[in-house]
């Protein structure tokens, strides 16, 4: 699961993340393998003027794997982190190149809902009578661990509020 519960000092806290399912080793045999692969017709063409204008395009394909992939380790590097105290909840979302987002409330009347939304079982924290936003949470996260993850954060809430 691509996201982990930890307690400190009477506070729950939960890192949420993007799965990553081509890890950098990976990556570097997948290149190597699609240059290879792509090299294998051009032997064909070897010692020709076909080479010369056949190249720049196995080359630009390369380079747009290349890109494509480096975009979405950056993306990958999202993370969710939601603090559960018994008097605040507070979720914060760490996106590359942008800065911090953050919410908190007063956990008495939160809780972990899923709803129709952009993403099947859309989870979202709701219920803050502060400022009346909802907030969602793991929206990169399959349907099944959003759903998992409904629970769990409502058992977090349900605790904070037996600790007063």
């Amino acid at each position: 699961m691509p996201y982990e519960w930890q307690e400190r000092d009477g506070e729950r806290l939960l890192r949420v993340w993007p799965h990553r399912s081509l890890p950098r080793r990976g990556f570097v045999w997948f290149i190597g393998a699609t240059a290879v692969l792509l090299t294998l017709p051009l032997l064909a063409v070897l010692g020709s003027s076909v080479l010369w204008g056949l190249l720049p395009f196995m080359l630009a394909a390369i380079a747009g794997i290349w890109w494509a992939l480096q975009h979405s380790y950056r993306s990958g590097r999202t993370l969710e982190k939601l603090s559960i105290t018994s008097d605040r909840i507070t979720l914060t979302r760490s996106d590359p190149g942008r800065p911090d987002r953050e919410w908190s409330a007063n956990p008495y009347w939160i809780r972990a809902e899923i709803r129709p939304g952009p993403v099947e079982k859309y989870l979202v924290l709701t219920g803050d009578h502060e400022s009346g936003r909802t907030i969602e949470l793991g929206a990169f996260l399959t349907p099944e661990e959003r759903a998992q993850l409904e629970g769990e954060v409502n058992r977090a809430l349900a605790a904070s509020r037996r600790q007063d």
